[in-house]
């Protein structure tokens, strides 16, 4: 009975967080906003909240990324450059990180900056996890959603838009 209990809790908790508003068919996403502290991902069109995104993280999530392999997600501002159907996650949005100071950062430590930022879906073998992959970082570095928000994302989001990362 206990299990039964916990399971439709379950099920409900998850069905409130399945059935969110999807985006306006017509929406273009212009502008993302990340705050790291809060795992929150809020996108924007023309200065209007469309929507908030809850986030898994790097697996280092305290502070900005500094050099390949630290774990951290960048902060600062970056664009979106990128759209691929065909990653090792499910799809992806580029980050354009590293920018001139991240770079110089780097050199000034004798480190590659690293590269290869993204907004992604889940990995393939990790799919099942849905929504509930975001309570815990995650990722090399990168920010993460579920698979159906990726699609969403993935559909709004111009080339070109502008993200800011913040702790």
């Amino acid at each position: 009975m206990k299990s039964l209990i916990v399971f439709l809790g379950l099920f409900l908790f998850s069905g409130v967080l399945f059935f969110e508003k999807p985006l306006d068919k017509n929406a273009v996403i212009d502008y993302i906003e990340v705050d790291k502290s809060k795992r929150s991902m809020c996108v924007y069109e023309n200065g209007e909240l469309l929507k908030k995104y809850k986030i898994a993280l790097g697996f280092r999530p305290s502070g900005k990324k500094e050099f390949k392999g630290d774990g951290k997600t960048p902060e600062g501002i970056y664009y979106i450059n990128d759209k691929n159907p065909n990653s090792v996650a499910y799809k992806n949005l580029g980050i354009s990180y590293p920018n001139g100071q991240d770079l110089d950062n780097a050199r000034l430590n004798n480190r590659s900056a690293g590269g290869d930022v993204k907004i992604h879906g889940l990995m393939k073998k990790w799919y099942k996890f849905g929504i509930f992959h975001r309570y815990v970082d995650w990722t090399a570095g990168c920010i993460a959603v579920s698979n159906s928000e990726m699609n969403e994302l993935y559909k709004h989001v111009k080339i070109g838009a502008k993200i800011k990362i913040t702790e």
